[in-house]
């Protein structure tokens, strides 16, 4: 086979000591091809699928590696002080990346369904007390996307327990729960957002407008019904409506909302998010909304993942027996299946405040001309910065 990783046409002079570095070489196949230690192995008995069992969680650590190197590159992004288009691109292609890797995961599952529950048991006992609990790649992993400690349910909100006495992994951790997770990043980004001004488009006040002068048509309509059930249901839809824009409208509520774990975005990141839903079709907007729907597949996706795990866990050890990491196994697991663990749930959400495209504030020509600029400059970003 001949190897990609060299070309005949190449100038090797510069290479220095790696001259003539061969493919295994490279990637250093020697350690990683000779990692897989089976426990098993060192009995009487050593058990197959052993063996695909740790080269099939190798796989996902290596995976999730790449994931946090595409996220931080991501962070580094959103912390430019002018977002240009080629910057958005490039955000776009490592989104997308990130998304490809999360499907393959997804589908990696299968693979371990392959091994049968008495297959497990042969080898189970080896594990203890390892867990996937333990994996501190997918901890980080979910720091950098802003999954916070509050809303983690009891049993791995304290990583002391998690990791014992790993001082580097409680430290990684805790500068992974400080440092701005690309939601904070992606919240101050939209905040940003071209018309969102109040001396400019002022985007919030003109779609209120177009809210209010919707229900009032649609509250209208009903009154005119003649069937009196069916006015009945009309003016409860058009009241529970109005209720669900009001949490948008007023600022304290939404900010309740958050406290109570409902919403994650500013009341500001929120407009911005609603923008560029709405306005999607237009260039300026294209990116962005392209930004958002791959954001809410990597949630969609993670989701999935713990779907997929879930499921797994309790094929194989049933609904009541502990994990190997001590935890309740599958009823944790279960858990972190809620909204709670969505980063991104305010997207998802979104499709509860749109309006028809009728009542969609147009744009004026000065609006068409501003989008054509670079998005607005940024101040510096602390962690916990973005809902104030």
């Amino acid at each position: 086979m001949s190897c990609p990783l060299r070309c005949p046409d190449q100038d090797y002079s510069q290479l220095g000591a790696e001259e003539g570095m061969i493919y295994g070489e490279y990637l250093m196949l020697d350690k990683i091809l000779n990692s897989q230690r089976m426990l098993s192995a060192q009995s009487d008995k050593p058990v197959h699928d052993e063996h695909l069992f740790i080269v099939t969680h190798q796989a996902y650590e290596l995976w999730f590696k790449q994931i946090i190197f595409e996220l931080d590159s991501i962070r580094n992004l959103f912390t430019m002080t002018n977002l240009e288009e080629t910057q958005t691109l490039e955000i776009l292609k490592r989104l997308q990346r990130v998304v490809l890797i999360l499907k393959v995961l997804v589908d990696q599952v299968m693979i371990l369904e392959t091994m049968t529950p008495l297959d497990f048991m042969e080898f189970r006992g080896y594990l203890r007390p390892a867990s996937g609990f333990q994996s501190l790649q997918f901890r980080l992993l979910e720091n950098k996307l802003g999954v916070r400690k509050e809303h983690r349910v009891k049993y791995n909100q304290d990583y002391n327990t998690v990791f014992g006495n790993d001082e580097n992994a409680k430290n990684l951790i805790g500068n992974s729960e400080k440092e701005p997770a690309l939601s904070d990043l992606v919240q101050r980004w939209l905040e940003r957002t071209p018309g969102l001004e109040l001396d400019g488009f002022n985007f919030w006040g003109k779609y209120k407008e177009a809210v209010e002068c919707l229900l009032k048509t649609d509250k209208a309509d009903a009154e005119a019904e003649e069937n009196e059930r069916i006015r009945k249901y009309k003016l409860k839809d058009v009241e529970q409506r109005q209720e669900i824009f009001e949490s948008i409208f007023d600022p304290s509520v939404h900010e309740a909302l958050i406290k109570r774990g409902e919403r994650r975005f500013s009341h500001k990141a929120l407009q911005g998010a609603i923008m560029i839903t709405f306005y999607r079709d237009e260039p300026r907007f294209s990116q962005p909304h392209q930004i958002l729907t791959l954001l809410m597949d990597i949630d969609s996706l993670i989701t999935k993942w713990r779907y997929n795990h879930v499921l797994m866990v309790q094929r194989m050890i049933g609904s009541t027996q502990l994990g190997t990491g001590g935890s309740s196994g599958y009823q944790y697991l279960r858990s972190t299946l809620s909204d709670r663990y969505k980063v991104f749930v305010d997207l998802f959400n979104l499709s509860t405040f749109l309006i028809p495209r009728s009542y969609i504030p147009p744009l004026t020509n000065d609006m068409r001309s501003k989008l054509c600029l670079i998005w607005g400059g940024m101040t510096p970003l602390t962690n916990g910065d973005s809902k104030k």
